[in-house]
């Protein structure tokens, strides 16, 4: 009897010990594990810069850019050399006068950034005193800092823009140009927002 009790007890021994080697991993299974748990760190680390980095650049992109203001033609409101942020205009037929608007020049080559002064369909006229009238009604500019004498009448076509800038004493602009009419496929956006100088940092009106 005691020699069958021994015998039961070993066996449960050995019972025992399978069960818990069976529980614990070998030393190459845990390399393994740690190696797997890397990776996934890494994946981890990855779709956190995606989601936090480069999309957020893909979505500026697709909406915004930034452009610059090399002459002092749009002077006082956005200084030689700023740099603004434009919000890219997808409905052309939005652009009411008064905005400041980025858009294609043919004539000159470059990208500019001026004032809708004239909507499709309308007359602007400069009467030599520094006044501007709108299908005969008398514009009041806040925005303008500095005096022009010009004098001369515009006929807008329509899905044209006409386009001034600020210093109009000082700024080559639609009412010198050989073509003074954008057309509004040539618009890329609207400037909102000066980022640089510090100086003249904030929001564009």
């Amino acid at each position: 009897m005691e020699e069958l009790i021994f015998e039961e007890e070993v066996t449960i021994k050995e019972t025992v010990a399978e069960e818990e080697n069976k529980e614990q991993p070998s030393e190459n299974g845990k390399k393994e594990k740690k190696k797997k748990s890397a990776k996934e760190e890494l994946l981890d680390w990855a779709k956190t810069l995606l989601l936090y980095c480069a999309l957020p650049l893909i979505i500026f992109q697709t909406f915004c850019f930034m452009a610059s203001v090399p002459t002092g033609s749009m002077e006082t409101t956005i200084p030689v050399g700023a740099q603004v942020l434009t919000t890219r205009c997808f409905n052309k037929d939005n652009i009411e006068r008064g905005d400041i608007v980025v858009f294609d020049s043919e004539e000159m080559g470059v990208i500019l950034i001026k004032r809708c002064l004239g909507l499709p369909g309308e007359t602007v006229t400069f009467d030599g005193t520094g006044n501007v009238y709108i299908n005969g009604g008398l514009l009041y500019e806040h925005y303008v800092s500095s005096f022009s004498d010009f004098k001369g009448e515009f006929n807008v076509p329509e899905d044209c823009y006409f386009f001034v800038g600020d210093n109009r004493g000082g700024s080559l602009d639609a009412r010198f140009w050989e073509q003074p009419y954008i057309h509004k496929d040539f618009i890329k956006g609207k400037a909102r927002f000066i980022l640089f100088p510090f100086s003249s940092f904030g929001t564009l009106n």
